[in-house]
């Protein structure tokens, strides 16, 4: 296997919505952390269930503007497999949209590139649960 390129962390995420389209509000703050070069888009995948229970699946370089997504760009390496967007299709519930994302923490290619070169690692990475943070700042802002 040849060299990589640079990379930050990776992330696979799983966004879930009411409705066959997507708020103008997430697409305009997708739309900012690509723009101010904080993540980049790798691959990305739209499932929309409509009431009938009818299931249209559209990528990045599809016309995305139906469900609301639109001005977003990515590098579509395919990264989202086929067995990924099954499992998202059996959680889909009728008027309902799934967003399949993959990005790159672009933020952190310097951090990442360091770390490798002194041939360190990510030892332990664990995503902390949003009511745990809540939580913590609350009592930490009522203490």
């Amino acid at each position: 296997m040849g060299s990589t390129p640079a990379l930050g962390p990776v992330e696979f995420v799983v966004l879930a919505f009411p409705g066959t389209s997507i708020d103008s509000a997430v697409t305009d703050a997708l739309a900012e952390v690509v723009g101010n070069g904080l993540v980049t888009l790798l691959d990305m995948v739209v499932l929309t269930m409509d009431e009938a229970g009818t299931i249209t699946e559209s990528e990045i370089d599809d016309n995305l503007t139906e469900v609301g997504l639109t001005g977003l760009t990515a590098a579509d390496i395919d990264l989202v497999s086929d067995s990924d967007v099954e499992v998202v299709r059996a959680s889909l519930e009728p008027g309902s949209t799934a967003l399949i994302l993959v990005f790159e923490q672009t933020w952190a290619v310097r951090l990442a590139s360091a770390v490798r070169g002194v041939e360190g690692e990510v030892a332990l990475q664990v995503p902390v649960p949003r009511d745990v943070v809540e939580s913590a700042v609350f009592a930490a802002m009522t203490a």
